[in-house]
């Protein structure tokens, strides 16, 4: 037992200290010029007012770096409304002005030799340059994304509707290197933290593949863009109506009774979708169908539709309203007037009003509609 307490407190067989980040890279002193070096050789002499020397200086240094150059870029770009140059320089004050001062503090904690103290300081403040340069991505991609998916004055880069997508993503890589440098700034081993977050993913992934699965969905229909906010969409199990909200997990349609259907991504992705927005433009044709009974005049029955496809306002102007004969129905002669109107969700009050005034009008041309009749002959009537 003796024996065993003896070895265990050898210090050549406990395990070494985990390293911090100032035991492996070299002494700031050796990355300083040759005309600096006698001045830090002054400052070693007198490590507490070098310290505080260094503090002061680099203080000065990043509000004089802020002061200067970032105005003068903003002054630069003061001309260029609609862009998002002065919003990126603002961004980027912060971080540039944390830099130069942490750096300063990590002079001034390896000038002033504090022992393991130093270590301390010099891990705090590359934290904090660290973690002040992860909150300026965050706000950076923001910008830069709305910046590359805005109209204004050009043609966007990106599409408006994968912004969200986007932005996330990026802000999820920057939490994940940000880590990855924190935790490798303290000395500790990332590959553990990994192993364990890829067994809590499996469990979370089982527990929640119904959520992953519209979230997953949600992505590819913000990227694909097989519709967008505002279109006037039908599905195939039978929602139809306007599309008012897309998200990751949902997507919400406005149906013509005002009522607001939400729909999870998985369902859509699977569903066949007909976007009666899409296409060039957000015009679609509806065909107004008649008939006229056997014996009518074709040409005025055209020169009738066509009057009343021109002049009705509901109609766009272009393409032009025509009128076309189907075929010779049982009954009577099929045609078919064609127009082009610009909300789909307009097309039965159009409907309705363009059949009222067909039949009007074919009725002051003494026009038959043929309606189903059925005529009946007495041969003979019997006797007695």
């Amino acid at each position: 037992m003796a024996t065993s307490e003896v070895q265990n407190s050898d210090p050549a067989t406990q395990a070494p200290p985990p390293e911090l980040i100032i035991d492996r890279i070299p002494n700031l002193k050796d990355l300083l010029p040759d005309a600096l070096q006698p001045y830090w050789a002054v400052l070693e002499h007198y490590p507490l007012i070098g310290a505080m020397l260094i503090v002061v200086v680099s203080f000065m240094v990043a509000f004089l770096f802020r002061a200067i150059l970032i105005r003068s870029l903003q002054n630069v770009y003061v001309s260029s409304p609609g862009f998002a140059e002065e919003r990126v320089i603002r961004h980027l004050r912060k971080p540039l002005f944390t830099t130069i001062l942490f750096f300063g503090f990590t002079l001034a904690a390896q000038i002033a030799n504090l022992g393991v103290i130093t270590n301390i300081l010099v891990n705090l403040s590359v934290s904090v340059i660290v973690a002040s340069w992860m909150r300026a991505a965050f706000h950076l991609s923001t910008t830069i994304l709305e910046s590359l998916g805005s109209s204004q004055n050009r043609i966007p880069v990106i599409e408006p509707q994968t912004i969200p997508i986007l932005n996330l993503s990026v802000r999820l890589i920057v939490i994940l290197v940000g880590s990855y440098c924190l935790l490798i700034i303290w000395g500790i081993n990332p590959l553990g933290w990994l192993a364990s977050a890829g067994i809590v993913g499996i469990a979370v992934g089982f527990a929640a593949k119904d959520t992953l699965a519209n979230l997953f969905s949600g992505f590819f229909i913000l990227v694909d863009a097989p519709y967008k906010v505002g279109d006037y969409v039908n599905l195939d199990s039978g929602e139809r109506g306007r599309v008012t909200h897309i998200g990751l997990r949902s997507t919400r349609l406005m149906s013509r009774d005002d009522i607001e259907i939400t729909l999870p991504n998985a369902v859509i992705a699977n569903a066949k979708i007909v976007n009666e927005s899409g296409g060039i433009n957000s015009n679609i044709r509806i065909a107004i169908a008649v008939s006229v009974a056997y014996g009518s005049d074709v040409d005025q029955v055209c020169e009738i539709l066509q009057t009343i496809g021109n002049r009705y306002e509901g109609f766009c102007e272009l393409p032009e309203p025509r009128v076309r004969m189907r075929a010779f129905g049982a009954s009577g002669l099929d045609f078919e007037l064609l127009g082009w109107i610009h909300n789909p969700e307009d097309r039965g009050r159009i409907r309705h009003e363009m059949l009222m005034e067909i039949y009007k009008q074919f009725a002051a041309a003494g026009i038959e509609i043929p309606y189903h009749k059925t005529d009946v002959y007495v041969k003979e009537f019997p006797k007695g």
